[in-house]
């Protein structure tokens, strides 16, 4: 299903057809009916400093988005309209300036301690080893910390556990630079889960690997997804990626960041990679980029065009 805000002073969205609802035209990009909500945005704007907010200049701006719990979403969007500070503001990295975030029915007021996070560069300590990277958020996450000394063993196999999972058994002992990239991006991931966060957030994870690589971890990530049922908020440029992986894709403006449109992916799971070459999958990327084009102003005067 997708639902569309548009005009310049266009509300987010909500599902379903009709109008947007809500004071000024506002809607809510919503999880489905009777859902169990676990990430809840309410009229959310964020300037970056009292300046700016002064100013009423806004990085993001009423952004109303509700997320079902276990649910898989992807933010989409031309560059600089907000993707992470939309994760930051989801893990309480940043405060907002206006509205409220709920996440498993609390207000977010810092960082959350059931989320993992892992971003487009893998950050693997060089001095430290696979296993040991894996494992240092549990070094530093309460309880985890006051509980290391006495249960490492049960959390040593946990993490040889989900290095297993991943493909890297073998290698708990590798120091990073004795690692491809894309075993580094598998370790970040397993670190980001180590300490089995209810909420996984993903900033660009894929987008410094080959292609090949690239598609064997949006299967990695594909089956730990199902298998756990942590949420998942994935940050991305690529759209064939966002398809693929996602129930749900929001699609964000160019600067001030505003939810425009919400896509439900209706791909059945489990999605297997020959899923990317049917029509229906191409159909939908194909959608999304025409978005991401009007809203960007991407087509430059200079002749770009569209791929047919």
């Amino acid at each position: 299903m997708t639902t569309e805000a548009t005009g310049p002073n266009a509300g987010p969205p909500q599902v379903g057809s009709g109008p947007l609802g809500g004071p000024d035209g506002a809607g809510s990009a919503s999880a489905p009916p009777g859902a169990d909500v676990f990430v809840d945005f309410r009229d959310v704007w964020l300037a970056y400093n009292d300046e700016l907010l002064a100013q009423g200049k806004f990085a993001v701006e009423a952004i109303d988005l509700k997320v079902a719990r276990g649910e898989f979403i992807a933010i989409v969007g031309p560059s600089g309209c907000g993707k992470s500070t939309f994760m930051k503001l989801a893990t309480g990295l940043k405060p907002p300036s206006r509205g409220e975030i709920r996440v498993d029915g609390r207000t977010v007021h810092g960082p959350l301690k059931i989320s993992g996070m892992a971003f487009q560069s893998a950050s693997l300590l060089p001095w430290r080893t696979t296993l040991a990277n894996v494992m240092l958020p549990l070094e530093i996450v309460e309880p985890f910390r006051s509980e290391l000394k006495a249960r490492r063993a049960e959390f040593e196999a946990r993490a040889r556990a989900l290095l297993a999972r991943v493909g890297l058994a073998g290698y708990e002992d590798k120091f990073p630079w004795q690692l491809s990239g894309g075993m580094q991006q598998r370790a970040s991931i397993c670190r980001a889960l180590i300490h089995e966060p209810q909420l996984l957030l993903l900033d660009e994870p894929f987008g410094a690997l080959d292609a090949f690589t690239r598609e064997e971890l949006w299967c990695i990530l594909r089956d730990l997804q199902a298998a756990q049922g942590f949420n998942v908020i994935l940050v991305t440029h690529d759209l064939r990626e966002s398809v693929f992986l996602a129930d749900t894709i929001y699609v964000m403006s160019k600067s001030p960041g505003r939810i425009v449109l919400r896509r439900e992916v209706p791909l059945p799971r489990p999605r297997e990679l020959d899923v990317t070459y049917t029509p229906e999958f191409g159909e939908i990327v194909h959608e999304l980029r025409g978005h991401i084009v009007s809203v960007s102003g991407a087509l430059k005067k200079a002749g770009m065009e569209i791929a047919q």
